[in-house]
């Protein structure tokens, strides 16, 4: 049912705002009984008042805001200032297009409300969602990034701004795995964890555009063209001739054999559990515990399904700067499967998961990354050969940023590691 800028929510029952405009008109009221109807409020309290709401910018999908409000009765562990997300932006139709994102994210707020969830979260205050038509809202405790503890919040593919990143992605690695192995142990509810379906497809970044041989060789082609004429923006590794014949060899094979990789990963069952398909920095918090370790925690659910873990390391770590690849890849994947061990899951293997990331990430790079070159052309037509991704231009658009740093991880991952064993144990 949809009235207006609300609709009634399939899990609640109740009316929920599809818009900000109508959140600020329900106000109170509205609140008072989505909180209480969530279990986050009790029922001899109440939301008195609203204060601050402003609208954010950024992130890829629905409208996002600033939330403060007053209760009747101010208690313990009742966060004044919060967050919210809907799916929803009925302004921009790109954005738009990724309002069922927060179809799992909804049910994700309810598991994460159980008693000893293994992993931070922003705590939940309501959630909920029309799957007719793609139109839901979540509101969460605020992250307060520079206060209290909390470290600022890091940009994706800015890790040279980042003090110790290797100490961040030990963090982030440990509590995707800790998740990861809590389900598989058994230990959540399974009402609720038995609600997030295994469709590796699904856990990715949309539905892509078909892609032909021949457009595959137009884009390799390109990529060729564009390190020749922008060195500073590729790494000497990745331009040689050498590699650029390989890469167009087992790219075409990549492609021939796309069926054969999605069932590689989807029948390594022992390596299928309950993961964030973006745990990226940017969609992290960090702080010290009092032994002085760093700590992480995760936001942003949308797309939270079962997946290979290939699939969330690859997620978690494809923006990070390539050094870390290089000297760090195989103690991470080696802290993975010690912590999916800890937390009662079966012990991934550690070869079998380097091979899923690898040939994940060849899927995912000629799928999404090799029309980076493209657009940067479009978007910087005037690059000359002295450009680098320190160029302003480049550095403060993530949209261009972000894919040129994780196409380099790509071809760097290609060329030092190879795809030759990986598509080979496909059989």
């Amino acid at each position: 049912m949809v009235t207006g800028d609300w609709v009634v929510g399939d899990h609640l029952g109740l009316p929920v705002p599809a818009t900000a405009a109508a959140l600020r008109d329900g106000g109170e009221a509205f609140l008072t009984k989505a909180f209480r109807a969530f279990g986050a409020l009790g029922e001899d309290n109440e939301v008195a008042r609203v204060g601050r709401c402003e609208e954010l910018t950024g992130g890829s999908t629905g409208r996002k805001l600033l939330l403060d409000v007053e209760y009747a009765h101010p208690q313990p562990g009742l966060r004044t200032d919060l967050f919210v997300k809907f799916s929803r932006d009925f302004d921009d139709p790109v954005r738009d297009r990724g309002r069922t994102q927060m179809a799992s994210e909804v049910v994700f707020a309810v598991l994460a409300r159980t008693p000893g969830f293994p992993i931070a979260v922003p705590h939940p205050r309501f959630a909920d969602y029309h799957a007719g038509t793609g139109t839901g809202i979540l509101i969460t405790d605020r992250i307060t990034f520079g206060h209290n503890g909390i470290e600022r919040q890091y940009h994706k593919c800015l890790d040279t701004e980042m003090p110790r990143p290797e100490e961040h992605y030990r963090a982030l690695v440990t509590a995707v795995a800790r998740l990861a192995g809590t389900h598989r142990s058994g230990r959540l509810p399974d009402d609720l964890s038995s609600a997030f379906p295994v469709d590796l497809r699904a856990s990715t970044v949309g539905e892509s555009v078909p892609l032909s041989p021949e457009k595959l060789h137009h884009r390799l082609s390109r990529l060729s063209e564009f390190g020749a004429a922008h060195p500073g923006l590729l790494p000497p590794n990745v331009r040689s001739p050498e590699f650029l014949a390989r890469l167009r060899d087992e790219a075409a094979e990549v492609l021939c054999r796309e069926e054969a990789i999605w069932r590689s990963l989807r029948e390594a069952e022992d390596h299928i559990a309950l993961c964030h398909w973006n745990a990226n920095v940017d969609n992290a918090w960090f702080w010290r515990d009092g032994d002085d370790v760093l700590q992480c925690g995760l936001m942003d659910w949308g797309c939270v399904s079962q997946m290979n873990v290939a699939m969330a390391l690859w997620g978690a770590l494809c923006g990070a700067e390539t050094v870390l690849w290089d000297n760090h890849f195989d103690d991470l994947i080696a802290l993975f499967c010690s912590e999916v061990t800890a937390a009662g899951g079966p012990r991934p293997d550690g070869d079998v998961l380097v091979r899923h990331v690898l040939l994940y990430m060849a899927l995912m790079g000629i799928t999404w990354l090799l029309d980076v070159p493209a657009r940067i052309h479009r978007r910087l037509s005037d690059a000359d050969a002295h450009a680098t991704r320190s160029d302003p231009r480049i550095r403060d658009d993530e949209g261009l940023r972000a894919p040129l740093q994780m196409l380099t991880n790509v071809l760097n991952l290609w060329q030092t590691r190879g795809l030759r064993e990986p598509l080979a144990a496909l059989g």
